[in-house]
């Protein structure tokens, strides 16, 4: 049996589906249906058993012994909260509590990082493991700052030999595809750009206010969320890969690119516009991140990551221009 935490979200939903592409059966989401979204994203997929996150602890003690590995992607994702007790309540001690059953039942545990614990970019991109490397990342947001608490918390642990049977933490990039509907403004790009021109033929795009960058030649590592299920599949089949991995092409993108892709695939000339950055967030804008990919790929991992105008097209024409937006 396989849980899934964050089963009706985003990530969680697609590698659901993936799960039951493979001819999985016994999945059992944990989420709460608090969106309409949510509860759409688990209608092509039934699950075995949908749990409240406040009743894991006690289902885990009843069904525990048939449960082989946990995928732990349910957090609080939003960026912009600052509340900090909660995220420490649901971001760190729910991944603490699940790293101690798996660790004290010998089950595996593959669960949600994020490039925030990289902040600004100024310490790099490299998934480095030791204890000393992942101290030096400075996150911007309270968000980035309870990912980081988790994967030093990781670490230390498993050097101390208490860990589950498999663990392995995936700092997501900035992922885009279907089953994102419900997040709101913390929706892609991708999604946000389709919409745009749909409504007005054209985007806007942030005027760069660093000299290095051109406008709209802010960079980022988009990565399609197929390709992220295929990498926590891949690691579900090789129970012997270990370790914090960053989940990105490795290749940094320009969001005048990602807009360009979206016009292609909607067969629209481009038309773009440049406003300045909210002086909110400008001082803490990140103008570049690509992903370190040399320890996934040292570890095995071989498959292509799907490059950014064919995951656009493919999210563009096959989901969101369709009256079936989700996989």
């Amino acid at each position: 049996m396989i849980v899934v935490t964050g089963g009706a979200g985003f990530i969680g939903s697609n590698l659901i589906a993936a799960l039951a592409e493979r001819g999985e059966k016994r999945i059992v989401a944990c989420d709460i249906l608090d969106h309409p979204g949510k509860t759409a994203n688990l209608d092509k997929y039934p699950v075995a058993d949908l749990v409240a996150p406040g009743d894991l602890a006690v289902w885990l003690e009843k069904h525990g012994a048939a449960v082989d590995t946990v995928f732990h992607m349910g957090a609080t994702s939003a960026t912009t909260v600052t509340d900090m007790e909660h995220l420490l309540d649901n971001n760190v001690g729910m991944s603490l509590d699940l790293w101690r059953w798996c660790s004290r039942n010998r089950r595996r545990l593959i669960y949600a990082s994020s490039a925030a614990t990289y902040g600004d970019g100024r310490e790099g991109f490299d998934d480095d493991n030791t204890p000393a490397a992942l101290a030096r990342l400075k996150p911007l947001n309270r968000y980035g700052l309870s990912k980081q608490i988790f994967d030093m918390t990781a670490i230390m642990l498993a050097h101390g030999g208490f860990k589950p049977a498999q663990w392995a933490g995936l700092k997501f990039f900035n992922v885009y595809g279907p089953n994102e509907q419900h997040k709101g403004g913390q929706r892609s790009v991708a999604v946000q750009l389709y919409e745009q021109i749909g409504a007005a033929g054209g985007v806007r795009l942030f005027r760069s206010h660093n000299p290095d960058f051109d406008d709209g030649g802010q960079l980022r590592d988009f990565i399609w969320v197929g390709d992220c299920v295929d990498v926590m599949l891949w690691l579900y089949d090789n129970p012997v890969v270990t370790g914090i991995f960053n989940c990105g092409t490795g290749e940094a993108r320009s969001f005048l690119d990602l807009a360009k892709a979206c016009f292609a695939a909607m067969g629209r000339a481009p038309r773009i516009e440049f406003v300045d950055t909210p002086e909110a967030i400008r001082a803490n804008y990140q103008y570049f991140t690509e992903a370190r990919m040399d320890r996934l790929r040292d570890a095995g991992y071989g498959r292509a990551f799907m490059p950014l105008e064919t995951g656009v097209a493919l999210y563009i024409q096959k989901y969101l221009a369709t009256n079936d937006p989700r996989r």
